[in-house]
């Protein structure tokens, strides 16, 4: 079945012969969306060597890692206890508050324990998305789809026709809020369960944020921050070319704030004064970062960096859950721009108001080609 792809067929070329063959980017692009299997079904044809269509070039592959003393001490990202969303006293409040704020103002990346949401919960959700990826290719062809507006959908690379290269992952697209979609993979049914824990723990997270911000706590979520829910179900194959290829290219989020499952293998890297930092994995923690229509909204005084996931060396997949709160999907006419409170005349609003399904259009239609869509909306 996928041995008749002309991707394929490429990658036995090259192990065979010591030629480039002749590349005609287009044609193998749609020879790879065609199969509607992935990567999960080119690594399932046995190839050794990765098609041309997923070679990065040096540059974006390239991993500077901290050399100057000043930069030792910035190892990885902070670890913050939530205890249990529930404050013991109000000096456990405000210290956590204080770590909140300067995670989200010097990295825009925080891991969080005791966030509430259960461990039992957490592998179940795994489980879940490696259980889909990993059903047969018939069954996964029947939710295929470039369509990105479909509440569920399975594709892989979203930006496949439009990045300079493409990621060895593959994905499934999940509408929670508003109103999730009625046709799932029994294998995702956990995903509602799931995406009220991380909708909940989302609203407790924008409360300390707009605190860390010197806001009323309701602030953001008054701002509908915390309302609609796409969750993006992602799924890292074994790469037989790690050093060719990325997991995910280098990006920053759309989207207002990000909870981040991942599993045991790491490969996430955050991008922080030119270098890259791995994000290890902290066991039951949950990963959160700023997206950039946070650091719109407030003015810069909260960072959304940029970050990669590294292709994956492991024997096994990877998997991760990336819930994103975003408005994108549901009608909201509302404009956006630097919070009235966070301005002034010593501070001016750096970014021009706009409305959250045009930030994700421009967002979608220049894909993960390494720059930042807040660029677009700079004054």
């Amino acid at each position: 079945m996928f041995h008749s792809c002309s991707v394929i067929r490429e990658a036995k070329t090259m192990e065979t012969k010591n030629i480039a063959p002749s590349f005609d980017r287009a044609s193998e692009l749609k020879a790879f969306d065609e199969t509607k299997t992935g990567v999960k079904g080119l690594v399932d044809s046995g190839i050794s060597q990765i098609p041309r269509i997923f070679h990065h070039s040096s540059v974006k592959l390239a991993n500077p890692e901290p050399v100057s003393s000043d930069l030792l001490h910035l190892k990885t990202i902070p670890t913050i206890d939530l205890g249990g969303r529930v404050f013991e006293d109000e000096l456990k409040h405000k210290n956590a508050i204080e770590k909140i704020k300067e995670a989200a103002e010097k990295w825009g990346f925080f891991q969080v324990i005791n966030h509430g949401v259960s461990l039992e919960l957490l592998e179940k959700m795994k489980d879940g998305v490696r259980g889909f990826h990993e059903q047969s290719p018939e069954v996964r062809k029947d939710f295929y789809s470039r369509d990105l507006t479909r509440k569920f959908q399975y594709s892989s690379n979203f930006d496949l026709y439009s990045s300079p290269a493409a990621n060895w992952r593959d994905t499934v697209a999940c509408t929670m809020d508003p109103d999730p979609s009625t046709r799932y993979s029994r294998d995702l049914d956990v995903t509602i369960e799931y995406s009220e824990q991380v909708m909940n723990l989302g609203e407790f997270l924008f409360t300390l944020l707009s605190e860390a911000l010197g806001l009323n706590p309701n602030h953001l979520n008054d701002m509908d921050c915390s309302k609609g829910l796409i969750m993006l179900c992602h799924y890292y194959p074994p790469c037989p070319e790690p050093d060719l290829t990325l997991g995910t290219s280098q990006h920053a989020d759309n989207t207002f704030l990000t909870v981040l499952l991942p599993d045991q293998i790491e490969g996430l890297q955050v991008l922080r004064e030119g270098y890259w930092f791995n994000v290890p994995h902290v066991p039951g923690a949950l990963i959160i970062n700023i997206g950039d229509l946070l650091q719109l909204i407030t003015n810069d005084k909260f960072v959304s960096l940029e970050h990669r996931v590294l292709a994956n060396r492991a024997t096994r997949a990877r998997v991760s859950v990336a819930g994103f709160f975003t408005t994108a999907m549901r009608p909201n006419p509302t404009m956006y721009g630097p919070i009235r409170e966070l301005v002034s005349k010593e501070n001016p609003p750096k970014y021009r108001e706009t409305t959250i399904r045009d930030y994700t259009a421009y967002f979608s239609a220049k894909g993960l080609d390494g720059t930042s869509a807040l660029l677009h909306f700079k004054i």
